[in-house]
Parts: C-alpha cells; structure tokens; sequence
C-alpha cells in the first residue's frame, strides 16, 4: 500500500483542481423555498486561487446570492474515470460577493475569451468567493478539510508580480509561444497545440488551449517579476531535458 501523502500534499493537490478547473457546479439557497439550488458556472481565479465567476442578474443563482450569499462550489476533477467515486473533487464553500475589481476581469477573461462578448452587459457581473473552508476527496481514504489559509496561496509581497502580470502574459503569449507549448506538453502531458499563458500567481502558472487547461506549479514561491522570470527560464530547460 502506497503511503499517504501530507496534508500539505493534499492541499496542493485541491488547489491544483481549482485551478485546473474550467466549469464548476454552483449550490446556492434557493430565494423562498430555501432548497438547495445546483447550477453549472464557468469559473477562473484570482491569483490567491479564491474561485470567480460571472453570472446573469437574470440567473436564478443570482437571484439566491443577492438573498443569501452562503454557496458551495463543486470542482470535479473524475474526468473519464471508470470508477468516478474513486476520483479526485473538492468543495469549497463561503460568502459569494459581487466584484468590480479590474483584476478579476482580466484573469476571467483570459481564461474564458468568448465571455467578452457579454461581460460588458449590464445585466452581468463578476464574482467571487471568499472561501471559508474546503472539504477535499481525492480517492478512497483521501478525504480532508482545509481551512482558507491551507488552500489559498498566500499573496502578501508579490504586489509587484500581480502589478506585471498583464505584461508577463503578453510577453509570454507574443515571444515565447514555443516555451509554453513545451510547459503544456512536457511538462504537463498535454496534447500539441496552440496553448497560452492566462495567468501567473507566486505558486505556479495557468496554460490553456481548446477547452482545456493545465496547471505548471513552480520550484518554489516567487513574488517579483524577475524570479518569475528567472522561473520561467529554468522550466524550459527543464522542458528540452531528454527523456
């Protein structure tokens, strides 16, 4: 029997869902029965891994959050498995909250282009949650709780990364295609493709291509734009090492 990985192992591996994540099942309280109301969102995140989303004022989940802003969000991460109770899902559940922050926009965005095309309706808005705590499934006996500060990633002194992050994907995106292909299927096991850099947070980067979308997590926390730099410089690398 394989050992049980650290709690700080599983917690890396609920993040890495989330972020991997590119629709989620939403469970709000249903404004006047108070029944439990399920709905499918398309979902991104900020660079701490707190989930956002955005919705129509005209959605019944709407509706149920302006009422009642407790909600949950399902990520599963089962995929094709045979056994889908065996697979890898983390809830996170909190406060959803209605957003206007430029960052939030962006980072969805990003992630979900074909969104601009009505995120600048009146009737839509930008949210976000504000994680109170995670019950994580990752296989059988793999079952844990977090609190926020064991899932989110803790962005306190990376201002100056977060500043730049436009910049860094814009440079990425238009001179180093060729990296981030390697970072997709190197790396990450990915197809070929045409894959992109949506974002970068102090513990990793987010790569996206045709409905799919992988995660690069990095040696270690960085919070600058030049150790994001000299980071990116030593995954390639490590990319074109042989087999």
């Amino acid at each position: 029997m394989s050992e049980m990985p650290s709690k700080a192992e599983l917690a890396a591996d609920a993040r890495g869902l989330v972020r991997r994540a590119l629709k989620a099942s939403l469970a709000s309280i249903a404004s006047g029965s108070a029944y439990p109301y399920a709905s499918l969102i398309t979902t991104a995140t900020e660079a701490s891994g707190a989930p956002i989303f955005l919705i129509s004022g005209l959605a019944q989940h709407t509706r149920n959050l302006t009422q009642d802003p407790r909600a949950s969000i399902l990520f599963d991460g089962t995929g094709a498995a045979g056994d889908p109770l065996q697979g890898a899902r983390v809830t996170l559940f909190g406060r959803a909250e209605k957003v206007g922050d430029e960052a939030v926009r962006r980072r969805f965005l990003a992630r979900h282009p074909e969104s601009e095309f009505y995120a600048g309706f009146p009737d839509f808005a930008f949210w976000r949650l504000e994680v109170e705590g995670a019950h994580y499934i990752g296989g059988f006996g793999r079952i844990v709780d977090f609190a926020p500060e064991e899932l989110l990633v803790d962005t306190k002194g990376a201002g100056d990364l977060l500043a730049a992050e436009p910049d860094i994907l814009a440079h990425m995106n238009a001179d180093h295609a060729d990296a981030i292909r390697l970072y997709a299927t190197r790396l990450a096991g990915a197809p070929e493709g045409f894959w992109r850099m949506s974002g970068i947070d102090p513990e990793g980067c987010d790569l996206i291509w045709e409905g799919d979308a992988r995660r690069i997590r990095f040696q270690a926390p960085i919070a600058t734009p030049s150790e994001a730099r000299a980071e990116l410089v030593r995954l390639v690398n490590a990319a074109r090492e042989p087999d």
